[in-house]
């Protein structure tokens, strides 16, 4: 079983080979109860957010990791999957700047260390 925290680097450098932009990782364990880790990122587009969404399902269940709750698939502006331990958000660019819900749950302690692909436009 993969933990929380290899997980969320995980569902990082799936999003990460598909193209995602502005990838983070936060840990949020000690801030909430609901959850141990947030992935955030964005696609260029709506179209692309849909896609990353789908790739990085079909590939966490092809590894055996199936999420317990979805949404936002039908606008596509902000999807969110629930893995338990970790919930990926992933946001169409406009959507990601007007809620910023890094501002909301970073404390300056809690972002986890990511280094994207070569040639990635990530910024951590």
């Amino acid at each position: 079983m993969i933990n929380s925290k290899e997980l969320a680097l995980r569902a990082a450098k799936i999003l990460d080979e598909k193209g995602a932009n502005d990838i983070e990782i936060l840990e949020v364990s000690h801030l909430t109860s609901i959850t141990d880790y947030f992935v955030i990122a964005n696609g260029r587009n709506i179209q692309s957010v849909r896609s990353l969404a789908e790739d990085l399902e079909d590939k966490l269940t092809e590894e055996g990791v199936e999420p317990r709750r979805k949404e936002g698939e039908r606008e596509s502006k902000w999807i969110v999957l629930d893995y338990a331990h970790v919930i990926v958000h992933i946001f169409h660019p406009e959507e990601r700047k007007y809620y910023n819900i890094e501002r909301l749950w970073q404390d300056g302690t809690n972002q986890v260390q990511y280094i994207p692909l070569e040639g990635s436009e990530e910024k951590n």
